[in-house]
């Protein structure tokens, strides 16, 4: 019933992807969001999968990819990592991801980018890693970030699709659209790089408080909303002139 949904969502509201050839001419960035293991991990805590998971473990794979590229290339990536303080939750969802704890540190495939020179790592203690980037003084490391790199793209991958995601893409295309993040041009989505959770319906009805929540659906709805808003999705993405054949 589930796959039928999805069929029909993806065939009433389709969702036209691109393949993305990134000048080198220009900075590049990429930002990966909440790659961490209280999301990604099996069992690491109360927002992570309960067992393997082919659309996270596709994320991870693609992103760790991606960030190899990156990094071989010294263009600048930075790196939200959820991370809340005990007393602040983050209503509607449980605890989750509880700073110093190894649920809000970077999943093993990605914990090599602590000692890379070109890689910014921004702990936030909220959805919105554009909001989560705020500091007590009104100034802002992510738009800091940009400004000082002179990015002119941005690629972003992670978790959740539909959530942190979603709330990033949106934030930074205003900001953008209002002239805050200069030079910016292009923000990127790389779609094989996201991926979302999984909570069935039958699975939702019979635990208290959870709500249904389809993976392939709602990251679907995810990438398109971020299009709505002005993102490119891409179903791949190089670096520079792809070979000839």
């Amino acid at each position: 019933m589930v796959s039928q949904t999805v069929e029909l969502l993806k065939k009433e509201i389709p969702l036209e992807q691109e393949s993305v050839v990134l000048a080198e001419d220009t900075v590049n960035g990429l930002v990966l969001v909440d790659i961490i293991n209280g999301f990604c991990t099996v069992g690491a805590g109360n927002l992570a999968p309960r067992e393997p998971n082919r659309q996270i473990r596709g994320m991870i794979n693609e992103s760790a990819r991606l960030a190899r590229v990156f990094c071989e290339k010294k263009l600048p990536v930075m790196a939200f990592l959820d991370s809340h303080h005990p007393n602040k939750p983050e209503d509607p969802y449980p605890t989750h991801c509880i700073i110093g704890s190894d649920e809000s540190n970077l999943v093993p495939e990605l914990r090599w980018l602590e000692n890379e020179a070109n890689v910014t790592i921004r702990r936030k203690d909220c959805f919105d890693g554009y909001v989560g980037s705020i500091e007590e003084d009104g100034t802002n490391v992510f738009v800091d970030w940009v400004k000082k790199n002179k990015i002119t793209t941005l690629v972003v991958v992670g978790v959740c699709t539909d959530i942190c995601v979603l709330d990033f893409v949106c934030s930074t295309m205003s900001a953008k659209n209002r002239g805050f993040l200069n030079p910016l041009e292009n923000v990127v989505v790389y779609s094989r790089g996201c991926a979302t959770f999984d909570i069935p319906l039958e699975v939702a009805t019979d635990t208290k408080g959870a709500w249904a929540h389809p993976q392939e659906f709602m990251h679907h709805v995810g990438l398109y909303m971020a299009k709505e808003r002005g993102a490119k999705i891409a179903r791949e993405v190089l670096i520079g002139a792809p070979e000839k054949v």
